[in-house]
């Protein structure tokens, strides 16, 4: 299938071996490719919801699109995520071509570099902009290296359908029911993990995104400082890797102590780069 990008030029959409390949492709451009490098790596061994997964040339690209599927309420809250080796192209690709709607709302997560650019083409089509988060990208280069953490006498398990709710209410970006969907694809498709009390409910989690990320840690007030956190980030970073999954984590910049806990970890980042997730015509309804 392909997408009108520009005069005698085309997107192609991908699909089986070619997502394969893509794959590999991106492994060369590690950690700046992990977002869209851990999406892919998800796509290629579990079933989720729909995603294209666009690229601006075959067999070799300079830029990569993974753009969620809108068949059902909720689908455009989930992120647009973008990769790029050529700005210039990256910059014509979303002026030019049809890859985004700019006349909907819009979620997409970027390089931070690059947010001067996607504003400046959303300026020119009078499109509203918000940054939703600036973060580090912490990754765990050697699983081996977790420190001890004591995990006796604490109840694990996988989070399940029943506790889509709980999270949702719980994550700062779910704005009413918008997040639901999302969350209820990652809970039933990709790793999670909880800590049970003993009437086997869960009281900290945490989940993996689409893109393969580690997210949505959380542990109830009453709860805390028992050392919940500590337990879901090696469990969860153990099952990843057994699983050749990358491990890595995003952190809100303002958030010192996730930050502090994941790096006292062994998750280490690249002081230059930073991910931003940037809100397009937020005033229009996500459906």
């Amino acid at each position: 299938m392909f997408v009108q990008f520009r005069e005698y030029t085309f997107t192609m959409e991908l699909t089986g071996e070619q997502l394969k390949d893509a794959e590999t492709q991106l492994r060369r451009h590690l950690p700046r490719s992990l977002l869209v490098y851990g999406n892919l790596v998800l796509l290629n061994r579990v079933s989720s919801d729909p995603v294209q997964v666009l690229v601006d040339t075959w067999p070799h690209f300079t830029v990569i699109v993974c753009r969620p599927l809108h068949v059902q309420e909720g689908d455009l809250f989930k992120d647009i995520l973008f990769f790029a080796t050529d700005e210039a192209l990256m910059e014509e690709t979303i002026r030019k071509s049809s890859i985004l709607d700019w006349t909907r709302f819009l979620c997409l997560a970027i390089s931070l570099r690059h947010m001067e650019i996607f504003n400046a083409v959303a300026s020119e089509k009078r499109v509203s902009s918000k940054k939703l988060a600036v973060c580090h990208m912490m990754i765990l280069e050697d699983v081996s290296k977790l420190p001890s953490v004591a995990s006796s006498g604490i109840s694990l398990g996988s989070l399940d359908e029943s506790h889509v709710g709980w999270v949702s209410q719980t994550w700062k970006f779910a704005n009413d029911d918008e997040a639901v969907g999302m969350i209820r694809n990652m809970i039933a498709n990709f790793p999670s993990c909880c800590v049970l009390d003993a009437q086997r409910r869960p009281v900290s989690w945490i989940l993996t995104y689409a893109s393969c990320a580690m997210g949505m840690l959380y542990t109830l007030p009453e709860h805390r400082g028992k050392g919940y956190a500590k337990v879901l980030i090696s469990t969860m970073a153990k099952r990843l890797h057994t699983q050749d999954y990358p491990v890595y984590c995003f952190i809100e910049e303002e958030n010192l102590v996730s930050y502090r806990l994941f790096k006292n970890m062994g998750f280490t980042e690249d002081p230059t780069y930073r991910q931003a997730w940037v809100a397009f015509n937020e005033q229009i309804s996500v459906w």
